[in-house]
């Protein structure tokens, strides 16, 4: 049985501290932490979200 490389993780916005996205990634191509612009519907634009614990 292969294990699973693919994690869950949740994206939350840089300005209002929401967590808004939850996405995959894979954690071993990926070892850093995930930083994407998306759109935030708390703040109303657009802002930087990062990957949380």
């Amino acid at each position: 049985m292969a294990v699973a490389a693919r994690e869950k993780i949740t994206l939350e916005c840089t300005e209002c501290k929401r967590r808004n996205y939850m996405t995959e990634k894979n954690k071993k191509k990926n070892t850093e932490r995930l930083e994407i612009v998306k759109y935030c519907k708390y703040c109303k634009k657009r802002t930087t979200h990062k990957e949380t614990k």
